[in-house]
């Protein structure tokens, strides 16, 4: 199966073990991933709280570039599939999607209301199907308890992130972990915000967030927290002994992306996964798990 790919800009920047992880284990599921160097930031939510048509636009731009290719777009950011997709849902407004199309054509560009942006997590559990990945677990990570965090993006608003459409979506971080051989801890705070977007406004508040979710979890027998959102990765992992400290106690639980956790379990090395460049410590997981250093 083939894709435009959009990595989105954190998984090339702050956190640069992502997009090597993601194409490595995308290989190996036979996924093509045609890249659009061209394409812009999605505006992250950000953009879009002060000019909603610029933003708008920017997202129709690579929509266009993916129908130019005439191929379904992939992401590996929960942030830049829950601004996509809310860009796409306002762009079915024929009148609204002529605006935007204005801009587009000084670029000789014009979406036609195609584009399918859909995050990995979706086109593992729907498109490629979990029997594939299972036929290429070769060390399943059994006896490894594993905390999903979804985070906001790609769980809400559920109109534009099309659930009722594919109610699969509310449990395929989980349906992942079972895949890969690992047991689910559930916990309330999958779902919440992992206190990133007010990071540079309120870090106190932010650090508490972190705090809640990873001790949670942590207290509930969890050995590592997976999550498919490059941005909470970020704030759970590089901000966790901080927020450890902030709440007087420790916690060390292991952050995963979701596609180190795959390529884990396919047998990828630690190093090829980039777990060495982690802030909290991953060397007792993958002792646990039987993957060395």
């Amino acid at each position: 199966m083939k894709y435009a790919f959009f990595p989105g800009c954190v998984s090339r920047g702050g956190c640069p073990e992502l997009y090597p992880a993601t194409k490595l284990i995308c290989e190996k599921l036979g996924i093509e991933l045609q890249e659009m160097p061209a394409a812009s930031c999605t505006g992250a939510g950000v953009l879009q709280e002060k000019n909603e048509l610029l933003g708008d636009t920017l997202n129709a731009r690579t929509f266009a570039m993916a129908e130019a290719l005439g191929l379904p777009i992939l992401t590996i950011c929960s942030t830049c599939q829950g601004v996509m997709s809310q860009a796409n849902h306002r762009l079915k407004n024929l009148d609204y999607r002529a605006k935007v199309n204005e801009f587009l054509a000084e670029e000789g560009l014009e979406y036609k209301g195609n584009a399918n942006p859909k995050h990995l997590l979706w086109v593992l559990v729907e498109d490629i199907g979990v029997d594939k990945i299972l036929e290429l677990i070769t060390r399943p990570l059994a006896g490894v308890r594993m905390a999903p965090f979804y985070g906001c993006y790609i769980v809400r608003p559920t109109d534009a992130l099309e659930f009722e459409d594919n109610p699969e979506r509310e449990t395929a971080l989980e349906k992942i972990i079972e895949t890969i051989g690992a047991t689910v801890v559930d916990f309330a705070g999958k779902t919440r915000c992992c206190g990133f977007p007010i990071l540079t406004i309120n870090e106190r508040n932010s650090m508490t967030m972190v705090a809640n979710h990873t001790s949670e979890a942590k207290d509930l027998g969890a050995d590592a927290m997976i999550t498919p959102c490059p941005l909470c990765h970020l704030n759970l992992d590089s901000f966790q002994p901080k927020a450890a400290s902030q709440a007087g106690r420790p916690i060390n639980l292991p952050i995963l992306h979701m596609p180190q956790a795959i390529g884990l379990a396919m047998g990828l090395s630690p190093k090829e996964m980039g777990l060495q460049r982690h802030i909290v410590n991953t060397k007792p997981l993958l002792t646990k798990i039987g993957a060395g250093v």
